[in-house]
């Protein structure tokens, strides 16, 4: 069996927002859920489903696992798990939606197109489950992707590039507070 070492604590501490003990208990964790050090797509789905009982999360699942997934390696390994933590727990607004942006952005080719938009929030809608109040219309991912390329796509050219989308986004009070929901989770 493979296993994974970890970069050195000195490292991780340098890289991330977490102290040597977080660093270490998330690290107790990770080895407890993952013997390896590695998780791989379909652990990362099954932990992750655990959460979305109600709904299909395994779309969603791939996405997300795909940016944590910061060398498109096709494992999470330890590092790649804190890094992407720290940023959505701790980062600075900016570091919290350039993460976003690379969610939304699923061929990595610095664009976000309705079509991946809408992989998305379909996906969100299927974790979500049917069981939603108020219930869901079948036109409803569509509509919110269309209002969401108004508000974003400034220059109408059919795409979001990372400028639009930042821009958008620090000037939108709800999605600015949302911003620091999680800001002191650990």
């Amino acid at each position: 069996m493979v296993r994974h070492q970890p970069e050195g604590l000195d490292q991780l501490q340098a890289q991330t927002k977490f102290t040597k003990k977080e660093l270490q208990s998330l690290y107790r964790g990770f080895k407890n859920e993952c013997p390896t050090g590695l998780v791989d797509e379909d652990t990362f789905k099954l932990i992750y489903s655990q959460f979305f009982p109600q709904g299909d999360a395994t779309t969603y699942a791939h996405f997300l696992f795909n940016a944590f997934d910061a060398d498109g390696n096709g494992a999470i390994h330890f590092e790649d798990f804190v890094v992407g933590l720290s940023i959505l727990l701790r980062g600075t607004v900016h570091e919290k939606l350039k993460w976003a942006f690379n969610l939304y952005d699923i061929n990595k080719d610095g664009y976000i197109t309705k079509e991946e938009m809408l992989a998305i929030v379909k996906s969100i809608y299927d974790m979500m489950g049917r069981h939603t109040y108020p219930i869901l219309r079948e036109d409803a991912p569509a509509e919110h992707v269309e209002r969401f390329f108004q508000k974003m796509d400034r220059n109408r050219d059919g795409v979001v590039t990372i400028d639009e989308f930042l821009e958008t986004c620090q000037k939108d009070e709800n999605i600015m507070s949302s911003m620091q929901l999680f800001e002191n989770v650990i």
